[in-house]
């Protein structure tokens, strides 16, 4: 059992990983051992998951998330096997544990006085660099 915030714990049997060859640093090793982990989370069909908090995970997680609704996270940044796994494992706690924040809401608001007349200003202001622009009419002569 995986504790992410009080209220949301996950199976470890939920979790799949798998260890792949990484790129990057290992020196000899590296094409050798299968260092980095791959590990993936059906966040579409957890059980552990509050709906909302499933909804917004899926959303955070972006381009993470494959068609059928597993969250993939690849972790390569150590060269071994166990701190691979734990990075895998913590980034995936922080993800869950953003998703299980929820939102406060935006509340809309008007402009103020101030910041009108300044944007007016701005506007006469730009105005004015632009008339200095424009050629000079032949009227004159």
């Amino acid at each position: 059992m995986i504790r992410i915030t009080p209220r949301i714990a996950i199976e470890e049997s939920e979790i799949e990983e798998r260890f792949i060859r990484a790129s990057g640093p290992g020196g000899q090793n590296v094409n050798k051992l299968a260092s980095a982990v791959q590990l993936r989370f059906d966040a579409a069909h957890s059980p552990s998951l509050p709906d909302e908090v499933r909804a917004r995970l899926i959303r955070l997680a972006g381009k993470r998330v494959n068609a059928a609704g597993v969250l993939v996270i690849e972790a390569r940044r150590y060269r071994t096997q166990a701190r691979n796994r734990a990075d895998a494992l913590d980034r995936l706690a922080k993800l869950i544990r953003s998703a299980s924040e929820r939102p406060r809401p935006r509340r809309q608001t008007k402009p103020g006085a101030a910041s009108k007349e300044r944007r007016l200003e701005a506007k006469r202001q730009r105005a004015r660099i632009k008339r200095t622009r424009a050629p000079v009419s032949d009227s004159e002569g």
